[in-house]
Order: structure tokens, then sequence, then C-alpha cells
């Protein structure tokens, strides 16, 4: 019965990955760790943005369109449907892509990061007078992880007959890396030179060291911009959103005070609801404080990330802390805020 049901998965998915982009899609997932393209995921997200739809209709839409006739029921309820369903097919892609690419990163990241230290072994084997290939080989260590995988597919490759130098270009484009990339390049021209491979060896080395040095100073030099950026998105944007609400709320009541005395006294009728007549309202600018704090949140971790790593994908850590602790500070500044100007009123 599963095997039923995944086939009818993989058949109907299937449907939604055209020929041509399949080749395309393949390569770009295994850039992610996937060696298979999940038709039967397609299957699965496409019943999710059914069920999503129909929910979002009868709990959202339907209760408005009970008094309608008819016609226009089936108008609405067509249209809703055709383009609520591409909304949230859109949205559920936008979401995978974001993922994987999260994911390519990181892995990326698990490469540059054992570079050296693989290199190094190579080297050492050549001046203890293995072949290149075999130096490949005699270097996968479980304990450089992802690059071990890796080099392993890129020695089995080499062993079964292809080509060395398109095996390791191959390799070189296969993840979004300008160091991996530039260092295989240098080798593949020195084997095709006939150079010595162990200086080049070394000397990459001694570059990729250098290179991880510098960036960690330079993560270090931008550590107080860093910390400036979260402070201010933690404890001073929450602040200045709390006190501008209670300072809103204390001048709506200020103008209401004065506008029904004045009207009172039969002096003068003039009316002081300048923020009410303006459409601002207390509780909408609280909802505006929140989503302000949540796009301040990823704004800045996404400038914290391109600071202290030189790539935005680094700081999306980040903006489920920023977005927690902004709004409970909000919270609480809002509430001492509160008290305080109660007090003061009072």
């Amino acid at each position: 019965m599963m095997q039923g049901e995944n086939s009818f998965l993989v058949s109907f998915g299937k449907a939604f990955v055209p020929e041509r982009f399949r080749d395309t899609l393949r390569e770009y997932l295994s850039k992610a760790g996937y060696s298979f393209i999940p038709y039967h995921t397609f299957g699965i997200l496409f019943f999710v943005d059914v069920f999503l739809t129909i929910l979002g209709y009868f709990f959202g839409l339907y209760p408005f369109l009970v008094e309608t006739n008819v016609v226009v029921i089936t108008l609405v309820t067509f249209f809703y449907f055709v383009i609520m369903m591409l909304f949230v097919a859109l949205a559920l892609m936008v979401g995978i892509y974001f993922f994987l690419n999260i994911r390519i990163y990181k892995r990326t990241q698990i490469i540059e990061d054992h570079l050296p230290e693989y290199l190094t072994l190579v080297s050492t084997n050549l001046k203890g007078g293995l072949s290149f290939e075999d130096s490949l080989w005699a270097s996968i260590k479980p304990e450089f992880g992802l690059l071990s995988k890796e080099m392993m597919i890129v020695s089995k490759n080499v062993m079964t007959g292809s080509e060395l130098t398109s095996v390791l270009r191959a390799f070189g484009k296969k993840y979004p890396s300008p160091i991996l990339e530039r260092t295989l390049n240098l080798l593949i021209s020195e084997l095709s030179s006939g150079g010595r491979i162990a200086e080049i060896l070394d000397k990459s080395i001694e570059n990729l060291r250098k290179t991880r040095i510098l960036k960690a100073e330079m993560s270090a030099a931008t550590l107080s911009y860093m910390i400036f950026i979260g402070a201010i998105v933690m404890f001073v944007a929450p602040l200045l959103f709390a006190l501008a609400y209670q300072l809103l709320f204390v001048i709506q009541g200020f103008s209401q005070d004065i506008g029904s005395g004045l009207s009172a006294s039969g002096v003068i009728s003039l009316s002081f609801d300048f923020i009410e007549g303006s459409g601002m309202d207390t509780g909408d600018f609280r909802l505006f404080s929140i989503a302000a704090l949540s796009i301040i949140s990823i704004a800045s971790s996404m400038i914290i990330s391109i600071i202290e790593r030189g790539d935005v994908r680094a700081g999306l850590k980040y903006i489920p802390f920023f977005f927690a602790v902004a709004n409970v500070m909000y919270y609480v500044f809002f509430r001492i805020l509160a008290s305080v100007f109660s007090g003061m009123i009072g």
C-alpha cells in the first residue's frame, strides 16, 4: 500500500517538473546534498497547497459571500482559487528555495573550512612518493566531513576512467565557492603543465590559512559595530516604539479632555481630535510597532551577517533571536512606561 502511494505521489509530482528543467534541478539539488529529485515532495506540496487554499476560503472568504447571489459566489470562488493557489505555491517555492540556498551555503562553508587541512595531507603524501591520484584518495579522513565525501566521489570517478582534470573542474563548479574553484583551477593548470604540485599545494595552503586569519581579524575588528546594531534592535528600538505609543495615548487623552472642556464651557467649540482625524489609532500603532520591529530584526540580521561573514545568508540564524528579544523587550518597556505615565497622569 505504501509503495502504491509513493508511486502515485512520484508520478503526480513529475507532472509539475518539465522535462527540460529536470537536469538543472537535479544539479541544483546535488549542491544541497540530494542525489535525486524528490518528486513525491512536489506531489505532497500540491495537496498542501489545495488544503491551505480551501482552509482560507471557508474560514476567511466564504462568510462574506453567504448573503450574495450564486453568480457572485461562483465568480469570486473561481478567481480566489486560481489566485490563492498560485500565491500559496509561490510562497512554498520561495520557502524551499531559501531552505536549499542556506543548506548549500552551509555545505560550502564546511568544505572551505576543511580544505587547508585536506590539502596539507595531500601535499604530505605527494612528498612521500605517492601519485597525485593516490594522494587524493589516501588523504580522505572522516574528520573532514563533507569534503571527504566529495573527494571520495572524485577519486572513484578517476578510478573508473574519468579524466582527473575534468573531474576536479566539475567539483570546483559544483559549489559557489571562489576559494575552492581558484584552488582547483590552479592545481589543474599545474597538472596540465607538469609542474611541481607539492610546491603549489604548499603555497595554496599558506594563502588559504592567511585568508582565514584575515577574515577572523576583520570579524573581530567589526565586533563593536555588530554589538551596536544588536543593542539598537533589541533595546533601543523597542524602547522608542513603546515610548511613542505612550505619548500618542497621552496626547489623545489631553486633546479629548481639552476639547470636551472648552465645548462644555460654551466659550468655543473646537475639536482637538487631530490624531484621530488623521486616522491614527493606538491599536494600529501597536501593530505597526510590532511589524516595524520585525522588519528591523530581519534587516539588522542581514547587515550583521554581511559585516561578520561577507554573505547575507549567514545572518538568517540571527533573525529568530532578534525577533524574539525585540518583541519581548517591547512588551516589557510597554508595561513599564504604561505604569509610569499612568502614575504621572493620575
